[in-house]
């Protein structure tokens, strides 16, 4: 068993390096996919205020909140988090925006079929995954973090 260990040790390692230089690369392709999402869907309730503000009174359900307020959080938390989040500028308060939202949305939504669901919880697991480690070493949050003199943080 000693043996196997010994010979699978510069394997292992070899994983470990792709992983740690892969790492920065897949954070900034989560950043760019869920942000691409959520500031598409922003961009279209600007482009037709009127609707929007249609939609939030009679087919979303947000609650606790009136429609026309929701539709402007809703709108502003889809553009503004998600630019916040390609640029990776206050990240994980960025990323914990977008779950809010899309929470929301979830939430207040209910004819959401089984399918537009799953991609909800898809953008979820992203959102939740930029949380838990930040949006990277390729990102504003570093190098501001460099620029002070701060350590970097993992991930």
């Amino acid at each position: 068993m000693q043996v196997l260990r010994q010979k699978l040790l510069p394997l292992q390692r070899l994983f470990d390096q792709a992983s740690h230089t892969a790492r920065p690369l897949v954070l900034l392709l989560f950043r760019l996919w869920v942000a691409n999402v959520f500031f598409k869907s922003g961009l279209t309730k600007l482009e037709d205020w009127d609707t929007t503000l249609l939609l939030f009174s009679n087919d979303y359900h947000v609650p606790l909140l009136p429609p026309a307020l929701a539709a402007v959080m809703g709108t502003f938390g889809e553009t503004v988090f998600s630019s916040l989040l390609v640029a990776g500028l206050f990240g994980r308060f960025a990323a914990a925006g977008l779950f809010v939202v899309n929470l929301m949305a979830v939430i207040s939504y209910p004819d959401l079929t089984d399918i537009t669901r799953q991609f909800h919880y898809y953008w979820a697991m992203l959102l939740l995954t930029l949380f838990a480690f930040g949006p990277g070493c390729l990102s504003l949050d570093a190098a501001w973090r460099s620029w002070r003199g701060k350590p970097r943080l993992p991930a």
